[in-house]
């Protein structure tokens, strides 16, 4: 089990970028949320199975098709309970 909190900079607002990332996640799987950040990025926590955290992470690099991504910090962090994925 991986839990990531990820930091994706660009053109991520506006662009349909939370919702898109919400369908993936639960394709996937995993659990956490998305939420967008007042400087413009985007903010996601993810956790589920390494393999599936991994293709989260892959698929934020390109994001859906208006996004334009400059950018994805990513880092561990510890697992929690959550039990499913939201936009907040």
């Amino acid at each position: 089990m991986r839990r990531v909190r990820l930091t994706v900079t660009g053109r991520v607002q506006g662009v349909y970028f939370r919702a898109s990332t919400e369908q993936r996640a639960r394709r996937l799987g995993l659990t956490g949320w998305v939420r967008n950040l007042p400087d413009g990025s985007v903010e996601v926590e993810a956790q589920g199975a390494e393999q599936d955290v991994a293709a989260l992470i892959d698929w934020c690099h390109e994001g859906p098709a208006y996004a334009r991504v400059d950018d994805v910090d990513a880092c561990d962090i510890d697992v929690t309970d959550d039990r499913r994925f939201e936009v907040r």
